[in-house]
């Protein structure tokens, strides 16, 4: 992808707008299915926590992406990218057949073949990204890539609800079947000069999974990037795990509700991916990731407080707040990490990053049986301001990013 002056070259891009279409087209049928999934679950089955599961099957690969992360090293990137949605626009199909009860274990392993595709296509797309788009551009490009992401979450599960609450699941998979194929097909278009990788030594998984897990160690960047990233998603599981609780014993609303919520915490994640690459060229990573968990954290705290009016700015607050440490950490990891090992070097960050919100989901649950979300809410944000001014305090004081002029790997100046 060419480097342009300015954020907004990143939309004038040939390669950059086909690679946001496969994005925006793949999030759109993955989000429509993921709250299908669980409704269709719950339909056939009566079950409640087999509902549940729907979540957790999608989320368990993750737990193995240091291992399949090493997939998007060993193989051309782009390639890679296409031959998984192509799959996944075929095990899809397997769907078509689930009618009863006695076959949902169909959905189940559908929704883990998507975890897994999911950590892969990660990977590679954070090894692509490093070798297609220039350094000073990545920030522009993850925020871009978290708008597109949100913006699909606001839309695409209420049109997955109401295909199938008038057409039945079938008619969910085999939209998200269509998405896949055309992202796809978007990937494909794409004109990205890779290198073959070299082919890895024998007998090396586990030592290049301990080599990724090393480099992030190591690194004076990365290590509190993606540790404050951790301790926020952790948090972030937490809050999450109250929603009902606030809704109910806080706000005294149905639980659909938590709804109107959701929409408004992702339109404050699309604002932030909006503003997040100019920040980041005039803000040091860690400072960006900071001033995020903070604002993250006082909304979470607010939340306890039974006004509507506060919970939803709480909710606003926390979609803005929470992506800007995952944008730094990202961001920095592609800057910092060699294109040979990046593709594993990223899904580790990745588990590092997201496992401990899976986990908070469950912890969650839990505690408040036994504490109140008046309690637990704000103990979390302090917690979370705690992690901010750790994050900030790293590296002395702030200073603003020159305005220098640089040139771009293809020849055009950045300002």
């Amino acid at each position: 992808m060419r480097a342009t002056a300015r954020g907004g070259g990143v939309l004038r891009d040939r390669e950059a707008r086909l690679y946001l279409s496969g994005v925006v087209v793949s999030g759109f049928g993955t989000s429509a299915m993921w709250l299908a999934a669980g409704v269709w679950t719950k339909s056939l089955t009566g079950s409640d926590s087999l509902a549940a599961l729907t979540v957790f099957a999608m989320w368990a690969p993750v737990l193995a992406g240091p291992l399949l992360g090493a997939v998007a090293d060993r193989v051309r990137r782009r390639p890679l990218l296409i031959g998984c949605h192509l799959a996944m626009a075929v095990a899809l199909c397997a769907l078509l057949a689930v009618d009863a009860a006695d076959r949902i274990w169909i959905v189940f392993c559908v929704l883990f073949l998507y975890g897994v595709s999911g950590v892969v296509q990660d990977a590679a797309e954070a090894a692509l990204v490093a070798a297609a788009v220039a350094p000073r551009l990545r920030g522009d490009f993850n925020g871009l890539r978290l708008t597109a992401n949100e913006g699909m979450k606001l839309l695409a599960p209420l049109a997955g609800a109401g295909l199938y609450a008038r057409f039945g699941g079938s008619t969910v998979a085999l939209l998200d079947t269509v998405t896949f194929v055309l992202a796809a097909g978007c990937f494909a278009l794409m004109r990205v000069r890779e290198e073959r990788p070299a082919p890895p030594p024998r007998g090396s998984r586990l030592a290049g999974t301990a080599e990724s897990v090393r480099r992030l160690w190591e690194s004076r960047t990365l290590r509190p990037l993606v540790g404050a990233a951790a301790a926020t998603m952790l948090l972030a599981g937490l809050n999450g795990a109250a929603v009902y609780a606030v809704v109910d014993q806080g706000l005294g609303r149905a639980p659909t509700y938590v709804g109107v919520l959701y929409a408004v915490q992702g339109a404050g994640s699309v604002l932030t991916g909006l503003l997040a690459g100019p920040l980041l060229r005039r803000l040091p990573e860690r400072v960006f990731g900071a001033a995020g968990i903070a604002l993250f954290a006082v909304s979470v705290a607010a939340r306890a407080l039974p006004y509507d009016a506060v919970v939803l700015a709480g909710a606003a607050g926390v979609g803005a707040g929470l992506p800007c440490v995952l944008i730094a950490a990202l961001t920095a990891v592609q800057r910092e990490i060699p294109g040979a090992v990046l593709g594993r070097t990223a899904a580790t960050a990745h588990t590092v990053m997201y496992v401990p919100n899976a986990l908070a989901l469950a912890l969650g649950a839990g505690l408040l049986t036994v504490v109140p979300p008046a309690v637990l809410l704000p103990v979390a944000g302090a917690a979370g301001l705690l992690t901010a001014c750790a994050l900030a305090g790293r590296g002395g004081l702030p200073r603003l990013r020159p305005r220098t002029r640089q040139r771009s790997r293809s020849g055009s100046a950045e300002a």
